[in-house]
C-alpha cells in the first residue's frame, strides 16, 4: 500500500488520470470483466478507497472512460476529414481512421462498443461526441451528394454504412480474424482496411446518380 507520501504527489486530477490509465491497461490486458475500483486501485498503487474521491462506483469510472474514448475518436475522424481532398475521399479516411483509432487504442475501443458497460446513451457526455461523430459523417455526406458523387436523398443511409464499416472492422481488427486473414494473404489490417475504404470510394463514386 503506498505511503501518505506517496499519496501526497498527487496533484488534484492526477490520481483521476492515473486511475483511468490503469484500467485501461487493466481492460487491455485481463478483458473488461477484470475491472473493479479495489483492482483499478492496486494496479493504480493506491489505497482501495482512493478511487471514491473520484469515481462513486465502477460504472462512473467506465462511463468516464467512454466519453474520454469518443473525444479522441472524434478528434481523430476530424483530422482525417480535413486531411482528405474530397467528401467521398473524407468518407474512406474516416473508415481507416476508425480502425487505427481502434487498434492504437484497444481498451477504449472494447469498451465503448460493450453498451450494457458503457451505457453511452446514458451519458450526456458521450452521447453528445457520438453524435458529433455522426454529424460529420453526415455533413460530409451532403456535401458528396452537392457535388454529385454520391447519390442523392436521405444521408442516413450512406453515414449508416460510413459509421458500420469503420466500427464493424475495428472490432474485426482488434478481436477477429482480421489479422489472421490478412497475413495469409502477406498483408496486414491497415492495408486491408485501405483497400476496403478504396473499394467503398470507388462504389460509391460509381453509383447511380439520379435526380
Amino acid at each position: 500500500m503506498p505511503s501518505s507520501e506517496t499519496m501526497s504527489t498527487y496533484h488534484h486530477g492526477a490520481l483521476r488520470e492515473e486511475l483511468m490509465t490503469a484500467c485501461l491497461q487493466l481492460i487491455e490486458a485481463e478483458g473488461i470483466g477484470a475491472v473493479s475500483l479495489r483492482r483499478v486501485a492496486r494496479e493504480a498503487g493506491v489505497s482501495p478507497g482512493a478511487p471514491y474521491h473520484h469515481f462513486p462506483d465502477r460504472a462512473a469510472l467506465l462511463h468516464a472512460i467512454t466519453a474520454r474514448g469518443f473525444d479522441l475518436l472524434v478528434t481523430e475522424l476530424r483530422a482525417a476529414h480535413d486531411h482528405a481532398g474530397t467528401p467521398v475521399e473524407a468518407l474512406g479516411a474516416m473508415i481507416e481512421a476508425y480502425v487505427h483509432f481502434a487498434r492504437v487504442h484497444t481498451g477504449y475501443a472494447r469498451l465503448m462498443y460493450r453498451p450494457e458497460l458503457s451505457q453511452s446513451t446514458k451519458d450526456p457526455m458521450a452521447e453528445a461526441l457520438t453524435q458529433e461523430g455522426i454529424q460529420l459523417a453526415t455533413d460530409t455526406v451532403l456535401a458528396a451528394q452537392r457535388e454529385g458523387t454520391a447519390p442523392p436523398g436521405d444521408p442516413a443511409p450512406l453515414v449508416t454504412m460510413v459509421w458500420s464499416l469503420g466500427a464493424g472492422l475495428a472490432m474485426l481488427a482488434i478481436d477477429g480474424p482480421m489479422e489472421s486473414m490478412s497475413a495469409a494473404r502477406g498483408s496486414n489490417a491497415t492495408e486491408l482496411t485501405a483497400q476496403v475504404a478504396a473499394l467503398f470510394q470507388q462504389m460509391l463514386r460509381a453509383a447511380p446518380k439520379v435526380h
